[in-house]
């Protein structure tokens, strides 16, 4: 801006207040203007036109008794026709938009819930937007967007906050732990009944060959050596199988000590005890094919 010899030049986006004797004559739009002192015309002041902001910091407390910190950005302009207004009305309009945002905002918010401010928050700026553009309006200002940046609670309400969310993940966690090791209970137990009724097959099973084995071989003995019993041939075959297993015992890499009676009278009892139990086995298998 330059004012010599009767001529100013107004910036791009900046309007100018011409005044004549004290009194507002015309707006001066950006480009170059004359003006003659002599009859009093003179640059009173200028304005600029471009997109201002003011952030503003409330205090203030929601309906259940919280205490809050709201950070609203206002955004606003010199409508230009009215640049007039603005220039002669307002001696600090930052001043007169904070002061009506501080109204609106502690109108509104103790209505609400913390929950609701947070979920309404828009709402809060809408309600400020209408009450400042209604009364800006006529000083001519324009204002273009009010953005509610921030609401930040009290330091100790964010942290039960926190803890409550906290806990309440933490509890549906437990939960989903909860069912999943039901269900691995629950397959554990299934696979082991399983196991436990293959198991009992298996020796069911080898148990009956056992029994059928030793049959055939009484059998085959008795019609190959004629004369002999099958308890003779019994006592022949456990006999056997008990020095064996004696044989095998003694035969193991592993370090294992086993004591167990041995003698004749001993090895007579081992017989009866086996040749008892297989006859036992035998008969029951009888039973159930017949």
């Amino acid at each position: 801006m330059g004012n010599s010899f009767g001529c100013i030049c107004i910036d791009q986006a900046s309007v100018g207040i011409i005044e004549r004797w004290g009194r507002f004559e015309r707006l001066a739009e950006p480009g170059l203007h004359f003006v003659n002192p002599f009859i009093g015309q003179c640059l009173a002041g200028v304005l600029s036109t471009r997109l201002s902001y003011i952030d503003v910091r409330i205090e203030t407390k929601t309906k259940d008794n919280v205490f809050v910190q709201i950070l609203c950005s206002i955004q606003y302009r010199i409508v230009r026709v009215n640049a007039d207004d603005a220039f002669y009305e307002l001696q600090n309009p930052k001043e007169q938009i904070q002061a009506y945002v501080f109204d609106v905002v502690r109108a509104h918010v103790p209505r609400m819930s913390l929950d609701e401010l947070f979920e309404q928050k828009d709402d809060v700026g809408k309600a400020v937007l209408d009450e400042l553009e209604k009364v800006m309006g006529a000083y001519g200002y324009n204002i273009e967007q009010i953005l509610m940046v921030d609401i930040i609670p009290d330091a100790s309400v964010r942290r039960a906050m926190n803890e409550i969310n906290a806990a309440q993940r933490l509890q549906l966690a437990s939960v989903y732990k909860g069912e999943a090791d039901k269900v691995l209970q629950v397959k554990k137990a299934e696979a082991e009944a399983e196991a436990k009724y293959l198991g009992g097959v298996g020796v069911a099973r080898q148990r009956q060959a056992i029994t059928q084995g030793l049959r055939e071989n009484v059998l085959d003995f008795s019609h190959t050596v004629p004369g002999t019993s099958a308890r003779e041939v019994m006592d022949l075959i456990m006999i056997t199988q008990y020095f064996d297993t004696i044989k095998d015992l003694g035969n193991s890499s592993k370090n294992t000590t086993v004591f167990i009676p041995h003698g004749p009278g001993h090895v007579r009892d081992i017989s009866d005890q086996i040749r008892n139990g297989l006859l036992e086995a035998a008969s029951v298998t009888d039973v159930n094919i017949g």
